[in-house]
């Protein structure tokens, strides 16, 4: 017998008061979340304009001492050239350009002559696409004004906080959701040991943040699925398995409809490795439609609404 999932006739009712509590949080908290976001994204962009000595001497050194930066150069040029679009315009891999951008570090297994190489490539063209108009010392040969520095850094870090907007947003949610977990699990006698313990090593009355539980894709290869929240049940006894919890937030329902197939894999996968009496639920605040339930419930997989926060000591709990 399910908690959530096997009650259709409240769906309707529980997805009004989520979409109601996502709008009230995103009112009062997204702006004040993407101001604080784009205050040290300025900070970083002034960091990197004064270590290039203000893109007077941008050199492949610089890329290769902080690959992260290459973002902000991407929302420099005249237009801000997308990630896919500068592999294409500079010929150099995507390899490079994804592990400078989503790893934050260079290809661990690119030769230095290629990393030379490409890096040079890429400084090339970003300074030939460079926005004149946000920086117009270089035209003019001279070091930028306090002003110019800091209008330069700010419109680069605005233009960097719009295109990851909702990046910011599902973040902060995210950590919003997990802080209420912790609270109700803390509140009802559970402890915290994030970073101390594994699934195999979990004690009844214990949870963890952000643990990796093994799988079995379908080709039968092993595969590690991080799990938000891994909760050992306090009368659990040896050879149970913990509860795992997932925590979603949509602020449309577009989106989740797309991404509603990411959590029956993961559970496929989960379940070929503990088999059918593996728990995985759902931790739900925003935009959810009685399509994406029922497509989840068809699945097996149960939920909790935030806005029923309770409903986790349903759960055994």
């Amino acid at each position: 017998m399910g908690v959530n999932l096997d009650k259709p006739q409240q769906w309707k009712a529980d997805i009004a008061a989520s979409v109601d509590l996502y709008n009230d949080w995103f009112l009062r908290s997204a702006p004040k979340t993407y101001r604080e976001e784009r205050e040290k994204a300025t900070k970083e962009v002034e960091a990197m304009l004064e270590r290039t000595k203000y893109l007077r001497h941008l050199t492949y050194e610089e890329l290769k001492a902080n690959p992260s930066i290459l973002f902000a150069l991407r929302m420099s040029t005249a237009p801000p050239i997308a990630r896919d679009r500068l592999v294409g315009l500079a010929g150099v891999s995507k390899n490079l350009v994804s592990n400078m951008e989503l790893q934050h570090r260079l290809p661990p297994m690119m030769d230095e002559a290629t990393l030379e190489h490409d890096l040079s490539k890429i400084v090339g063209m970003i300074l030939r696409l460079i926005d004149m108009d946000i920086f117009p010392w270089l035209e003019q040969r001279r070091n930028p004004t306090k002003e110019e520095s800091l209008r330069a850094a700010t419109i680069v870090a605005d233009r960097l906080c719009g295109a990851n907007a909702n990046p910011i947003i599902w973040n902060a949610q995210e950590e919003r959701q997990l802080g209420k977990i912790k609270i109700w699990l803390e509140e009802s006698g559970y402890k915290d040991v994030s970073g101390r313990a594994s699934l195999d090593n979990l004690q009844a009355g214990e949870f963890a943040f952000r643990l990796n539980v093994p799988g079995l894709r379908e080709d039968g290869k092993p595969v590690n699925i991080p799990v938000d929240v891994v909760v050992m049940p306090q009368k659990a006894k040896t050879g149970d398995l913990p509860l795992l919890i997932e925590a979603k937030s949509a602020g449309d329902f577009t989106n989740t409809n797309k991404r509603r197939k990411e959590e029956a894999i993961k559970i496929n996968q989960i379940r070929r490795q503990f088999g059918y009496s593996v728990r995985y639920i759902l931790f739900l605040c925003g935009y959810f439609d009685s399509g994406y339930l029922g497509y989840e419930a068809a699945e097996g997989i149960d939920w909790v609404w935030e806005h029923r926060i309770d409903d986790l000591g349903e759960f055994g709990l």
